[in-house]
């Protein structure tokens, strides 16, 4: 129990702290919560991704083994959301709401330092998550946004959409840069660092404005959708990781690190990106929400358990 409590302590709670004081601020002033979204979509989550691909060097082998990993486990997931999804006879928009909010998890701005925390700065294991939000980062801008249109518009207009996200483009360059070793002129490099520096706490204000600004509904048949995707996300996806990477074993080598890591990365909250997608489009804002705010609730028990069994 000793050691629970000091996971808890030292790597959840400092995350959930940063969370409670954009709700708090977002109660008191009511700031803009599109404003907030708006610089973290086009600067800071671009400026952090950047960052990392460019600055970390990240080995081939490694890169496929995570994205091998990956393509698994959300093909597998992916499988169990849309069976959940017919058992429960949900339509329309709450489709791909449900397919979003288990999907899409929070490997950016609750990812990367619940790995620096967890994993007390290792390089290796920052790797891996920096691999692992970079698919959690394209996913949401192409897939995810065919999945909240697909039932309201044709495949041309939601083409449009895609092409006109920032992230698809920044990740290609970055990881160019790294391979090419191009150096960057300094009045280019600082304001990236800068930006890249200010994104996690940015990141989890902005998570907790949009906390803040919620409407609730007390809605039976809601409330179970949502703490159905909470199951699935929280309890299944690290289970699911784990017999992954099991199964996995029998053909490649994946060391202790490495598994622990991506077993970490699995066990996150809901993303914001399912909340900025439903927002955006119009497609079950309100199930997204509180999706979103009771699985970071949870998840202050649930990854602090996940790093518990793992020993690490």
């Amino acid at each position: 129990m000793g050691i629970l409590l000091h996971i808890l302590w030292v790597n959840v709670l400092p995350l959930t702290l940063m969370i409670a004081i954009g709700f708090t601020i977002q109660r008191l002033f009511s700031l803009d919560i599109k404003t907030l979204s708006k610089l973290n979509f086009y600067v800071f989550s671009p400026a952090v991704i950047f960052n990392l691909l460019y600055t970390t060097d990240i080995s081939a082998p490694l890169i496929g083994k995570v994205i091998l990993f990956i393509a698994i486990f959300l093909l597998l997931q992916g499988a169990g959301v849309e069976l959940v999804i017919r058992l429960r006879g949900l339509n329309g928009g709450m489709r791909g709401a449900m397919r979003n909010s288990v999907l899409f998890y929070n490997s950016a701005n609750y990812g990367i330092p619940l790995n620096q925390l967890a994993f007390s700065g290792n390089p290796y294991t920052l790797g891996v998550q920096i691999i692992v939000m970079v698919s959690q980062s394209l996913i949401p801008n192409t897939y995810g946004i065919y999945s909240v249109n697909a039932h309201k518009t044709n495949l041309r207009g939601v083409m449009k959409t895609i092409i006109s996200q920032p992230i698809i483009y920044v990740i290609p360059i970055a990881f160019l840069f790294n391979w090419f070793n191009v150096v960057l002129p300094k009045p280019v490099e600082t304001p990236i660092v800068y930006l890249a520096d200010a994104f996690i706490g940015t990141a989890l204000l902005t998570l907790g404005v949009q906390l803040g600004s919620m409407k609730w509904k007390l809605d039976r048949s809601l409330l179970s959708n949502v703490l159905l995707s909470n199951f699935l996300r929280l309890a299944i996806g690290p289970a699911l990781a784990g017999l992954i990477l099991w199964g996995l074993g029998f053909f490649l080598e994946f060391d202790r690190m490495l598994a622990a890591a991506l077993i970490v990365s699995s066990a996150v909250p809901t993303s914001l990106s399912s909340v900025l997608l439903a927002v955006e489009f119009d497609n079950e804002a309100e199930f997204a929400s509180q999706t979103v705010f009771i699985s970071t609730v949870l998840s202050i028990i649930t990854v602090s358990v996940v790093i518990y069994l793992l020993h690490i």
